[in-house]
Parts: C-alpha cells; structure tokens; sequence
C-alpha cells in the first residue's frame, strides 16, 4: 500500500487563489496497489485545474495541481502520482448519471444481466458503491430486490434518496465495509461502475468491498480499460479524480490480495472501452472463465506489463492535441465560429493540455442543467445550454465534441444543428468531423461512434 509522508504535502494554488487545506495535494512515492518503491513516468500533462472543479464565476480564483501519468514494474498498475484530497474532488460533484440517455440503457441492461446470471430475488441484496444518484439501484428496486447505494458526494445522495433509493452518504472503505458486515448488510452483489479508478486507498477498499460480500456473493466492478486509453491516445481520461488506470493483471493482482478470484471479464464499449470484472470469494472455488486466461494471455503479449509498452504515448498525443490546434486555428482564420460540446472532466483535460482558450471557441454547450451556468477550469468558458444552437446569432460553425464518448448519443440529440450544416470536431482517437453526410452512415452501423469499435464481445 503506498504511503503519504507529510513532506510531500504541498500547497497548489495558482497566483491570486488563497492556500487553504482545499488545495493540498500528495505526492505518492510508491505504487497504490502492490507498494513498489520506483514509478516509471508515462506523460507529464504539466499544473492543470482540478477537471470537475466548474467555476461559479468566470474570474473565481482556482488551484492547479501537477498531473503525471506513471507505470509500476511491480504489479503493472498504471496510475498518477498526485492525490488531492477527497473531500476537494467529491464534496459537492456535478455529475448525474441519469442526464445520459446511454448510461441508463446501460445500466438496465447491466441490472438485468446480473438478476438473471445471479439468480436474483425479493431476498438478494445488492449494495453499490459510488451509486450517484441511483441510476444503476433503481433497476433493481423496480425488479423488487433490496438495494443500499453509498455515495460520497451529499447534494447527490440526496437526489438518490429522495428518489426512493436508501443511500448512505460517506466515502467507502475497509472500515465502512467492515462496520457494514457487522451491521448485518452481506450483499449478493456489490458493484462498483467507475469507481476504481477514484480511489486513492485500493486496498482498503477491496478489503471493504470482500469484507461485505456473502460467501456465495460477487463484486462486480467496471471501469476504462488501460488497453483502449493506450491504443487511442486516450489521454483525456486522466485527471486526478482517476487515480488509476487498469489493465486486468493488475487488477487480478489487487483482488487476489484481499481473497477474491477474478472468475469472469468482460470487454464493453462503454467510456471508450471498457472491462466488466466478476470477483468472487476464493473459498466459493469459483469457476474460472476462458476469458479471463485468454485477456491475461494478451496483455502479455502485448508487451503491457512492461513499460516499454508505454513509451510512443507521450508523443502520440501531443501529436494528437497539435492536430486539433491547427484545425481549430485555421477554422478561425477562415471566419468560423467555434465552440464545444460537453463540459466533460475529459474535455478540461483536453483543452488545458493543449492550450485551447477563449481564443479559440466562444462557449461550451451542456445538456446538464447542473452544469448550465458554470465556467470551464482553466479557459473560464461559459456552460450554456444547447439551445443556444437554434439561435442563429450564437449557433457555431463547428463543435468540438469533448464528450466524445457519447458521440452517437449527441450527435443523434443535435441532428437539427447538423442537419443545418453544423459539424461536430472529434478529437480522439484521430481528428475527424460527423456531420449530417456521414450521420446517417454512423446510425446504420453496428458499432458505436468512437474508438472502440464491437467491444461488446466477450474477450
């Protein structure tokens, strides 16, 4: 387990801001899962903006914390070395599941596969950790299976709550799970959907996680998969709420320290792509699926547990961010109007890294309302709403689709902007442009917008 002298504690303001224990970071001098003493660098993305820290303001004064992406030889747990405090990153977070369309199918078919796999009913419980605002849970409440979300952000606890979904507020760990078990609270399932990667104490919380497992129970956990971030220049996943970046050996060597077997995985399109992980309790004996060998198989061969592996990722995207620069530099001195799409932790990592400002793109559209009325870190853009898009005084040339992810599920929302001859930019894996000649072409083909292509199959 990695440790965090207070030597290493160091203020990170910005000129102006005020150092307070809002904006203190650690340094981490070992790795977080296995604790091995010597980090391999990987991509140093220089002092950036917390990504999800959305400004009240235009002028609110905001730290800047290094980010530094690093390999561990030992267990091959790719990771940054920079951990802000929790309570800055999640105190008050603004970002609801439910406003993604996508997200919720996702999520029912999630819920639906694990009743029927795991043989759910009335007397199973399934206990999710980082629930948000009941996204996931609510399926298995409407299916009458008893249901307990934690989630460490209050204002959206609170949403959960109100909407019929028992949630405890607090941020999850060996202690919580533990305190849990002896409660009485054993789950048939404890998911965790993107939620490995925020957490800076990895083995207090698989300990947390196996602690309240039943005997027969399994933990499901999903969560970007380090092969895909790697292949696509996926660099605007890292910012400090993603502590880590996993591939599946070392995840099997984090769950196989806290006595769970990694018994399945899953390859899935969601985020760029995706791993769907089942661990179960070693004294269950549980079977071991084909996919399971056959994914570590390839990681090995692939060369990603070493960090030779990782070498041409640095280069890649700055080739990659100096492409989208240009573009949008030469739009502009055609006459364009610019602007973006999303106000995605992705996009803040995105146009901080590659210097994309005010004099670049105009605004920022959002469907989420939570979000409306903020500013971007960083750039200061305003967050508006995409009806903007009807107006014909703001309505943008171009868009660069930040959210890239959800590009099929945007580009389908905004088809009248693009049937008016508006554009989206999609910077990742590779700059190219959807607009309502290729839209059309996208919608008749199986895989989705983006990178990753029919991950939907199992490994």
């Amino acid at each position: 387990m990695s440790t965090s002298p207070a030597a290493n504690i160091n203020p990170g303001t910005t000129p102006g801001t005020t150092a307070d224990t809002a904006s203190r970071y650690v340094i981490e001098q070992r790795c977080r899962s296995c604790g091995h003493g010597s980090l391999d660098l990987v991509l140093d993305l220089g002092r950036v903006p917390l990504a999800n820290n959305l400004l009240r303001t235009a002028d609110e004064p905001h730290p800047r914390f290094p980010l530094s992406l690093a390999f561990c030889p030992g267990c091959s747990l790719v990771q940054i070395r920079e951990t802000v405090e929790p309570e800055v990153l999640f105190g008050h977070y603004l970002y609801f599941s439910s406003f993604s369309q996508a997200m919720l199918a996702h999520a029912k078919g999630e819920a639906e596969m694990l009743i029927r796999r795991r043989n759910l009913t009335r007397d199973s419980l399934v206990v999710e950790v980082a629930s948000n605002d009941g996204y996931l849970l609510k399926n298995f409440v409407a299916a009458g299976i008893g249901v307990l979300g934690i989630e460490p952000a209050r204002n959206i606890a609170e949403v959960a709550s109100r909407n019929g979904i028992p949630t405890r507020c607090e941020f999850f760990g060996r202690d919580v799970g533990q305190r849990l078990a002896r409660e009485g609270v054993r789950a048939d399932c404890v998911l965790g959907n993107n939620v490995l990667a925020h957490v800076a104490d990895l083995n207090g919380f698989v300990a947390g996680a196996a602690a309240m497992l039943k005997p027969t129970g399994v933990a499901v956990f999903e969560f970007p998969y380090l092969g895909d971030m790697i292949e696509h220049a996926e660099f605007d996943t890292i910012y400090h709420e993603h502590l880590c970046y996993f591939s599946l050996t070392a995840i099997n060597a984090l769950f196989a320290r806290h006595g769970l077997i990694v018994s399945d995985v899953e390859r899935i399109a969601v985020h760029g792509g995706s791993l769907r992980v089942f661990a179960e309790p070693a004294g269950a004996s549980p079977v071991v699926a084909p996919a399971v060998a056959s994914l570590l198989a390839h990681e090995r061969q692939t060369g990603m547990t070493t960090g030779a592996f990782y070498a041409r990722f640095a280069q890649r995207v700055r080739d990659l961010c100096d492409a989208l620069v240009r573009d949008l530099r030469t739009r502009k001195a055609a006459g364009q109007k610019l602007a973006a799409y999303g106000a995605s932790a992705k996009g803040s990592t995105l146009m901080n890294f590659a210097g994309i400002d005010a004099t670049l793109l105009d605004f920022i559209c959002d469907l989420s309302t939570a979000k409306q009325g903020h500013f971007a870190p960083g750039n200061a853009l305003a967050i508006v709403s995409p009806d903007v898009l009807r107006d014909p005084a703001l309505r943008p040339d171009a868009l660069v689709l930040l959210s890239w992810n959800w590009a099929r599920e945007i580009a389908r929302q905004q088809r009248a902007y693009l049937d008016g001859g508006g554009e989206f930019i999609v910077p990742i894996p590779h700059l190219h442009t959807i607009s309502a000649a290729n839209l059309e072409a996208l919608d008749r083909s199986a895989a989705p917008v983006g990178p990753s292509g029919p991950l939907a199959a199992r490994a």
